[in-house]
């Protein structure tokens, strides 16, 4: 955690039931990749991305056929310096999940970011996600936040 929190106060609220809801393979799909982002914790707080509403079940799509991915996330406040940071702990862990043909777009939910264009960029730009996880200290932060005791359920 870093010590000067950019939101101090966060709302947290409760995980959900992990139920799938849907027979349709789409949905199924979905719910499995939001069941294995879900617990990912928070770079600033020991809350899961989904306890802190960043991350949501409907923010998450997988189009198997064409074979994209696209996760929408919503940082808790519009000047969160941490969203790139949390989309590298989503992009590093969905590259473990899905083979390298799927694509992948991680993004800032529209208008929750005061840089919303830069972070969109810099997340989805290979070479600079690729030089981002070089950093031994920014590769520490997110793998604490992706191996986190909370996160082994």
């Amino acid at each position: 955690m870093t010590l000067g929190l950019i939101n101090a106060n966060p709302v947290v609220h409760a995980k959900k039931e992990r139920i799938a809801r849907s027979e349709d393979s789409h949905a199924i799909l979905d719910f499995a990749l939001t069941n294995f982002v879900r617990d990912i914790r928070d770079p600033e707080h020991p809350y899961s991305l989904e306890q802190l509403s960043v991350l949501s079940e409907e923010s998450i799509t997988v189009d198997d056929k064409l074979g994209r991915i696209l996760i929408t996330f919503t940082p808790t406040v519009q000047h969160c310096s941490m969203a790139t940071v949390i989309g590298l702990c989503l992009r590093v862990k969905l590259k473990h999940y899905f083979p390298p043909h799927y694509k992948v777009d991680i993004k800032v939910s529209p208008g929750s970011h005061a840089d919303e264009e830069s972070v969109n960029k810099q997340l989805n730009d290979k070479e600079r996600v690729a030089a981002a996880m070089e950093n031994p200290n920014l590769r520490q932060l997110v793998d604490e936040c992706l191996y986190s005791d909370e996160n082994e359920l």
